[in-house]
């Protein structure tokens, strides 16, 4: 079992123990996600593959927190956010915003990009260093702003 996979396990049963329902519904959310994979692979999943699949469930609650908002619903958009706060404890610490841009130039002048075709090249680059530690729809942004001026 991954690392990251028995942390998981080890908080369930901690949020079992101390009565604290909604968190221990969103951990189980998360190993339901983790295994649903698995028995759709037949593989287990390693900790990078976890953090992909935890980076997902933010993305997922991060545009569900958005349309609630937007649909002037707040007590669903309190519960995603909740959401989003108990995955982040199990992601690593996120990149500042000077960590990202230091690390797009780093990637843009490694690739050679020199225009938009080169996108794929210098995200296939970063997707692995950032994955879970920064949005990766907002590093796109700065990549293209970067690559068009």
């Amino acid at each position: 079992m991954s690392a990251l996979k028995q942390t998981l396990t080890d908080a369930m049963k901690a949020a079992m123990k101390s009565g604290d329902k909604k968190r221990l519904g969103v951990i189980r959310l998360m190993l339901a996600a983790i295994k649903q994979i698995e028995v759709d692979t037949r593989e287990e999943l390693d900790d990078d593959q976890i953090l992909a699949v935890l980076d997902k469930m933010v993305k997922q609650r991060r545009d569900s927190s958005k349309q609630y908002t937007d649909a002037d619903r707040p007590e669903l958009a309190e519960q995603e956010d909740y959401e989003i706060t108990i995955l982040q404890d199990y992601l690593p610490e996120a990149l500042s915003d000077d960590e990202i841009e230091a690390m797009i130039k780093a990637a843009v002048a490694d690739t050679g990009a020199s225009s938009m075709q080169d996108m794929g090249k210098v995200m296939g680059k970063l997707k692995p260093q950032m994955q879970g530690r920064a949005d990766m729809g907002a590093v796109s942004g700065k990549i293209k702003a970067l690559l068009n001026a």
